[in-house]
């Protein structure tokens, strides 16, 4: 995925012991470990949470800022296609209904391609995407 899925975060070693994780571009985005590790793993699940907060509430999803000098936690590849499939949908300004009749489904199925816990088929989520004009593009990059 791209950078559009790769969020700055905040570490702040705290005087008591453990990270305190902030997302800069996400409020609502707090968590902490115990260590640098937990602290990242926690980011992880942290940044997806909220994102599933949003998409569940119909809110914006903001797009990642980029700074200097951060580390970023980028969201898992189903989490990431999710998100933008629930982006494209909001770009278009289509409900679930309205994306449901495109793809000749029920509205469940729609509810359950943008539900980040619910286990979908990589290949209906793309077809979902190329309706609305969008193409998933996957990329393997070093690190």
């Amino acid at each position: 995925m791209s950078d559009q899925f790769s969020y700055p975060v905040k570490l702040t070693k705290q005087k008591e012991g453990g990270y305190l994780v902030q997302f800069p571009d996400l409020a609502e985005a707090i968590t902490q470990g115990e260590n640098l590790e937990d602290a990242l793993n926690e980011a992880m699940d942290c940044l997806e949470e909220a994102i599933a907060h949003r998409m569940a509430k119909k809110l914006d999803i903001p797009m990642p800022s980029q700074r200097k000098r951060c580390k970023y936690i980028t969201l898992s590849t189903t989490f990431a296609v999710k998100t933008a499939l629930y982006l494209a949908m909001r770009e278009k300004k289509l409900n679930n209904t309205s994306l449901a009749r495109k793809l000749g489904c029920n509205e469940k199925e729609i509810r359950r391609l943008l539900d980040p816990h619910y286990n979908s088929k990589l290949p209906r989520i793309e077809e979902a995407l190329n309706k609305l004009g969008k193409k998933l593009e996957v990329h393997v990059v070093s690190f």
